[in-house]
């Protein structure tokens, strides 16, 4: 096995001290240009690469923020992703990005890893609906922002969009065109970003008179969409099926279209069909889908850029204070739920 290069090497091939070494990585403007460059190409000829775990012992802190989300295979967290990442780079940082899949025992294996690494702070997007994980990550001390969640009997930040008022959108637009009889494919029951679009759903038919009973609920035990083709195939058993169905998000309302189509069963001709989310596919489907939006890259980068001050990092570093922000959701109509009955 190939042997590392380390700092002495570089020292000794420049013909310098190691001092001059470590000044040209971590101070070069204090190095003269011709050590410098000297240095340089004996770190390029070497293939030197700093050890970052060694930086970090002496620092005392790490370069890297944690982000966990609760599923990469979902397109509205990859944005999410892509949001926090631009505002962490920008700060010169890194980010480790890991998946619970909506487990939280996968949360908590992640947390204790973060832990173990020293990271900078988290970004979470909390797959316990109990809380657990967050009290047994906190006693570490690292700062971390709750993503897409409102950080409720809490004092940290969090950054999230108004789901109930989305769920309200949703299920208003459905009235609006004139149907009565609702369904709502939804997810896990302890997720909050679920039981607060259903909430908002419920909202909506309480302003038009409607009792709960107008919405039946179809409840998958994920947010993707196998999970939605399933919910299809139940929902064209139903004896007295309704004539529009709201989804708790856009993956979900793809897998209900899937098994729509395969049954002959027209959209929206027959059942009015509405998601939550608006990723991309849901502008490319076969029936454009109609959906609430959320401003997931701007979700994203709210919650670093607050996670950056509170660790000294960002531009407004030494003026944090712990802070909730909601952002608004907006419906954006296609073709999906354009017919009424």
């Amino acid at each position: 096995m190939a042997q590392s290069v380390g700092i002495k090497d570089v020292a000794r091939a420049a013909g310098v001290s190691v001092g001059t070494v470590s000044n040209v990585i971590n101070r070069p403007a204090s190095v003269a240009a011709e050590t410098r460059a000297r240095v340089q190409s004996a770190i390029e000829r070497l293939g030197y690469v700093r050890s970052e775990s060694a930086r970090q012992l002496r620092a005392g802190r790490s370069r890297i923020v944690g982000l966990l989300v609760l599923d990469m295979g979902n397109p509205f967290f990859v944005d999410v992703a892509r949001g926090a990442e631009r505002a962490v780079r920008q700060a010169g940082l890194g980010v480790m990005v890991c998946n619970s899949a909506q487990d939280p025992a996968e949360e908590a294996e992640y947390l204790s890893l973060f832990a173990e690494q020293r990271v900078r702070g988290v970004l979470l997007s909390p797959a316990d609906a109990t809380g657990g994980t967050i009290e047994a990550f906190r006693r570490h001390g690292i700062p971390f922002v709750l993503v897409d969640r409102v950080a409720d009997g809490t004092t940290e930040c969090s950054v999230s969009v108004d789901d109930v008022a989305g769920g309200a959108l949703a299920v208003r637009h459905l009235l609006d065109a004139g149907h009565r009889s609702l369904a709502f494919v939804s997810g896990p029951p302890g997720l909050t970003q679920v039981r607060d679009r259903r909430i908002g759903a419920l909202n909506a038919l309480a302003e038009a008179g409607l009792g709960p009973g107008a919405l039946r609920e179809l409840p998958t035990g994920r947010l993707d969409v196998a999970a939605g083709r399933d919910a299809g195939a139940r929902l064209l058993g139903l004896a007295d099926r309704p004539t529009a169905v709201f989804c708790a998000n856009d993956l979900l309302a793809l897998g209900v279209l899937q098994a729509l189509y395969a049954a002959g069963v027209k959209v929206p001709e027959d059942l009015a069909l509405v998601g939550y989310d608006d990723i991309e596919f849901a502008a490319a489907a076969a029936v454009p889908l109609t959906s609430v939006r959320q401003p997931a890259a701007t979700l994203g980068a709210l919650a670093a850029r607050l996670l950056l001050e509170e660790t000294g990092t960002g531009p407004d570093a030494g003026q944090h204070e712990h802070r909730r922000i909601v952002l608004q959701p907006e419906l954006v109509v296609r073709r999906s739920s354009l017919t009424a009955h």
